[in-house]
């Protein structure tokens, strides 16, 4: 009974549902046709665009920055990327640059040892380093030129720089060298000469320190550092005016007391790898025939 009257109801205020929607109908076609006499704009459609902002801004704002955040990653992605292609082609660079200035030491050197040959009267022969000592200053190597080649015994040893040292020992492949910095070669001492006040002295090796030690200058000579000692040939080992190296210190001596004096050899002992070998012999010394009567006797 309940349910029949409600419907009956409905269908009483049904006619007024349909008007009341027909006015509303009517009232928004009404706004919606509606101006804003200044703007031109329909009033509707601004107050729907302004209801509707805040939540546009909102989704924008938010859809934005994701999709931003996104982007970023990609791009740090694709620079983390790059910077590593970019380190392997540094690094690859580095090791070309290392290898071009190898390339161009080594034919430097090899330039220099030709120039050597060339200006050379004595026949260098041309050796590589192939060992070293293993103390501190390296005062021994081995080269790759031995008797087959024409390497002899006590033949001096050089590089364009100056002298490197003579041949201790010989085998048919290979030769062993003492640098001048060896301080076991006392009978092996070079008999130097200053270049600027053309004193002599006696150059031998320390074994400490890669210097060599120049004495028996006398104090009253004039030496200072910069310096610069040439060999004499007066030790029958070395040909004469060959670079022994450059006065690095020197301790004073007096009109009683010689110099001590300190030498940096000029050749670069402590990177050796290509010298050769002088097929230098010096002049043998021609026995006396004559000789003063009793020279030889000690005093009684």
């Amino acid at each position: 009974m309940v349910t029949r009257r409600t419907e009956k109801e409905l269908r009483q205020a049904a006619p007024w549902w349909f008007v009341g929607l027909l006015l509303l109908n009517l009232a928004l076609m009404f706004l919606d046709a509606a101006r804003n006499p200044n703007t031109k704009q329909q009033f509707l459609r601004v107050w729907g665009q302004t209801v509707a902002s805040p939540f546009e801004t909102i989704t924008s704002v938010v859809g934005g920055s994701g999709f931003g955040f996104i982007q970023h990653l990609k791009n740090l992605k694709g620079a983390e990327a790059e910077n590593q292609q970019l380190r392997q082609q540094v690094d690859q660079l580095q090791i070309e640059v290392r290898s071009a200035r190898a390339a161009k030491d080594e034919n430097e050197r090899l330039k220099g040892l030709l120039e050597l040959q060339k200006q050379s009267s004595y026949s260098p022969i041309i050796a590589s380093v192939i060992a070293r000592d293993p103390s501190l200053w390296f005062d021994t190597i081995t080269i790759n030129r031995g008797r087959s080649s024409g390497v002899d015994l006590n033949m001096p040893v050089v590089t364009p720089g100056g002298i490197v040292g003579r041949v201790v020992a010989t085998g048919p492949i290979t030769s062993q060298v003492m640098l001048i910095t060896d301080e076991k070669a006392a009978e092996g001492a070079v008999v130097g000469q200053l270049g600027e006040s053309n004193a002599l002295g006696s150059v031998k090796g320390l074994g400490t320190n890669g210097l060599v030690e120049m004495r028996y200058v006398s104090g009253l000579e004039k030496v200072e550092p910069g310096d610069y000692v040439i060999t004499t040939g007066q030790d029958a080992i070395y040909p004469p005016g060959l670079n022994v190296g450059t006065v690095v210190e020197v301790k004073q001596g007096t009109a009683s007391t010689p110099h001590t004096i300190y030498i940096k050899p000029s050749s670069r002992l402590e990177a050796l790898s290509q010298v050769a070998v002088l097929q230098y012999k010096p002049q043998q010394k021609s026995a006396t025939d004559q000789a003063l009567p009793n020279i030889t006797k000690g005093k009684k």
